[in-house]
């Protein structure tokens, strides 16, 4: 079979199944370094790929404008004209720019393993069924059928330059000076979201963190800033707390999340993007677990590295996977996790 030349990778949001799919490409630029890669995705998570090597090309794809996203999307696959594409999302939309890449070679996962399994159709050269029920475990199967001669498993990292980690140093120093092993990143997740902890909890568990004597990042998005400057003005009396309120740039996170992880700093996060993309960092995460599953969609690599933590007295609905939840009493199986379990739990890996 002639290696390809254009290789397009459809994976379109969000940031953590993004983060997830970096090893279809490491595996894919080991494989055809000389190949020319395209990535196709929402314009929101752009900056992780866009300066991934190999990258020649981000095809944006504006889910918020519907149908009119789709000329401008046509045209740009036209323009690349692939002769491999990848989808590593396998839903209909995703489907819908494998069929219009025009691409002689489709792979993409067994249908199985499709959220929306009708739009396998689109593919005439389907990997195999994923061996287990994570994301990753989906993406490294999928890797080894359209790159075997590649590495295995593929890199899951954010391919960072020497440039980009010189920046994430500076940076850290500018914003959390003297960060060490005994200092701790909470990144909150927005309120709207079922799989957030309430807003109450974080500023306790912050509070709880400096008494102990441990140094305190708050990180929070632009999803996320105006929680971050509600936990500023909260916490405003409380020495060894410090701030990064909308926080926006995904290599520039990455960069820090690398550095931090060098300096063996852990994260306290929900299940989110920059939990996906602190695992893929090397940062050491302790998950906070309500309707997800962290089977499915935990911290990589399993094992011991991480910690999951749940409510001691979880539902029995949860996990439910639901992004909306329909408990007579809101979501509890977040609520039900305390602040003295995330401290055991950072004290025991330490």
């Amino acid at each position: 079979m002639k290696e390809p030349e254009r290789i397009l990778i459809v994976r379109l949001s969000h940031l953590g199944d993004v983060v997830c799919a970096l090893g279809v490409y490491h595996a894919l630029h080991e494989a055809y370094p000389q190949a020319r890669l395209a990535w196709a995705i929402q314009p929101e998570f752009a900056g992780l790929v866009a300066g991934l090597p190999g990258v020649s090309e981000v095809i944006a794809f504006e889910r918020r404008a519907g149908w009119r996203a789709w000329p401008a999307v046509r045209r740009a696959l036209k323009r690349f004209d692939p002769d491999l594409t990848v989808d590593c999302q396998g839903n209909l939309k995703s489907a819908g720019v494998v069929w219009a890449s025009g691409a002689p070679r489709r792979s993409g996962p067994a249908r199985r393993d499709w959220r929306e399994g009708a739009g396998s159709i689109v593919l005439n050269d389907p990997a195999p069924a994923a061996p287990g029920p994570h994301a990753i475990e989906g993406m490294f199967t999928l890797a080894r059928h359209v790159a075997p001669q590649a590495s295995f498993p593929p890199r899951t990292d954010p391919h960072l330059s020497p440039a980009e980690i010189a920046a994430g140093e500076a940076q850290l120093e500018a914003r959390f000076p003297g960060a060490g092993a005994h200092s701790v990143v909470l990144a909150v997740s927005s309120t709207r979201d079922v799989r957030s902890w309430p807003a109450d909890r974080w500023s306790s568990l912050a509070h709880d963190l400096a008494a102990c004597g441990r140094h305190v990042l708050v990180l929070s998005g632009p999803a996320e800033a105006d929680l971050g400057q509600d936990l500023v003005r909260k916490l405003a009396r409380r020495r060894g707390v410090t701030h990064w309120v909308g926080q926006a740039g995904l290599r520039e996170l990455a960069a820090l999340f690398t550095v931090l992880a060098r300096r063996r700093v852990p994260l306290v996060a929900c299940d989110s993007g920059p939990m996906h993309l602190a695992a893929a960092c090397g940062m050491t995460v302790h998950l906070l677990a309500g309707p997800q599953d962290a089977a499915r969609t935990g911290p990589w690599p399993q094992g011991d590295k991480h910690r999951v933590l749940r409510a001691r007295e979880a539902p029995p609905c949860a996990p439910c996977l639901a992004r909306r939840c329909d408990h007579g009493e809101g979501p509890v199986c977040m609520g039900g996790i305390l602040p003295e379990q995330v401290l055991a739990s950072l004290d025991a890996l330490e």
